[in-house]
């Protein structure tokens, strides 16, 4: 289980992921980041994320490929992140 709680910080839309994320949330979440994205900074804050699977972390690489922050990102999802983009 998992929920997205949103902030403003300025013009940065602040997403702050919580509980579990597994690939089979990632297209409401996708949706949300898109609909924002457009128009202002959007960033990722990782710090309450408690589990993720490998959909989530390719789909985490990507997001910051494609210029999305990701904010206090635990260590173990940071280096699934630089495995699996430098898998490519």
């Amino acid at each position: 289980m998992w929920k997205v709680q949103q902030a403003m910080e300025g013009e940065r839309l602040i997403l702050n992921l919580i509980g579990r994320l597994e690939g089979t949330q990632l297209q409401e979440l996708q949706q949300l980041i898109s609909s924002q994205a457009a128009s202002r900074e959007v960033v990722l804050d990782l710090d309450q994320l408690k589990l993720v699977d490998q959909e989530t972390v390719t789909f985490l690489a990507l997001c910051e490929a494609l210029g999305v922050k990701l904010q206090r990102c635990p260590a173990y999802i940071r280096e699934w992140i630089a495995s699996a983009s430098s898998a490519k």
